[in-house]
């Protein structure tokens, strides 16, 4: 797992945890808008694995030119 991708998604799962949690309790309901998003984007970004995955590169015969 890339590691610029794993601290993305625990910053904004705990940004977006803490925008509910104010959302919630503090009676500030529209932060609710910001957060459930924001939380929801940091786990997909968390749990995406499928980014690590490499294609393997096509090779035309006849090299650049020739179609």
């Amino acid at each position: 797992m890339e590691k610029s991708r794993l601290i993305t998604g625990i910053i904004m799962v705990f940004l977006g945890c803490f925008l509910i949690f104010l959302g919630t309790f503090k009676k500030i309901y529209p932060t609710l808008i910001y957060g459930v998003p924001i939380f929801v984007i940091g786990v997909i970004i968390f749990f995406n694995s499928s980014e690590d995955k490499i294609e393997e590169i096509k090779k035309i015969k006849g090299g650049k030119n020739e179609r």
